[in-house]
């Protein structure tokens, strides 16, 4: 056997339960998405330079997408991540298994925490580039877009923290990471929010533990069970089949089906 250690950064396995805050500090600025992020945020950074706003205009047009960022995601995860029409049709069901369904599957695993580059892109350029356009012409949709990208960065080792095995110091970041981990270990149907919950507040979704009387019994596989993947099996024949205990425990065998089991049994 291959000693995970001799593979490629990106080949072995990151779980953020087991990894420290310098272990995530290299894995995430080695990780190809943050790259990409930092490359897209100065290349519009270059564009301003050959087409700048006046300084009011692009101040404002970096408030609007600041501003904009925390209302677009919410509506984002809750409607669209959280949604139960993307599994019924084939085209849409692998691109909602890689941008939400797995991370839900095993929220530790840093191979699918973050977004996918072909999906994130476009919704920060769709939700920056117009108002900053609005703001200040070609430079100001530069500053917003560069604005959303890098709030993505921000927003993406946030989430990783939410993971990671460490206890943050800072009130309000222990405040984020108990909510988000309510969302993925209590109910995932509120705390929709990352680095806040304003708009939580604001639509009605936003809750703690002791508000909720039992965890939701479809917290890890956010309803794609076994009785929807009969008539829509496209998501579990990409996993190899459906997940639905405590990533942890399963693994240990000591909650939810594994992967496979089921067909297991059937081949034996």
């Amino acid at each position: 056997m291959v000693d995970p250690q001799d593979l490629p950064f990106w080949k072995r396995s990151h779980y953020l339960d087991r990894m420290t805050l310098k272990q995530l500090i290299v894995a995430y600025f080695q990780h190809y998405t943050i790259m990409s992020y930092l490359s897209i945020a100065a290349l519009s950074v270059v564009f301003f330079a050959f087409y700048p706003a006046g300084v009011w205009q692009t101040l404002g047009a970096i408030a609007a997408a600041v501003l904009v960022y925390p209302l677009v995601w919410h509506l984002l995860h809750q409607y669209v991540l959280h949604s139960r029409w993307m599994w019924k049709h084939k085209l849409l069901a692998p691109t909602w298994k890689r941008i939400h369904y797995d991370h839900h599957q095993d929220p530790n695993d840093l191979s699918v925490l973050f977004g996918a580059l072909h999906t994130t892109v476009p919704t920060v350029a769709i939700a920056t580039i117009p108002v900053g356009w609005l703001i200040g012409g070609p430079g100001g949709a530069a500053a917003a877009f560069a604005t959303g990208i890098l709030t993505t960065c921000y927003y993406e080792f946030m989430h990783c923290i939410q993971h990671l095995a460490f206890k943050p110091k800072w009130k309000w970041v222990q405040h984020m990471k108990q909510r988000h981990n309510e969302h993925h270990y209590f109910d995932e149907d509120g705390n929709f929010g990352i680095t806040n919950y304003l708009w939580d507040r604001v639509l009605g979704t936003y809750y703690i533990k002791k508000d909720r009387k039992k965890r939701s019994a479809t917290v890890f596989n956010l309803g794609y069970d076994e009785d929807v993947a009969l008539r829509y099996p496209y998501v579990k024949d990409l996993s190899g089949g459906i997940a639905s205990g405590h990533p942890r425990r399963r693994v240990m065998g000591k909650e939810g089906q594994q992967p496979n089991k089921s067909d297991d049994r059937a081949s034996a």
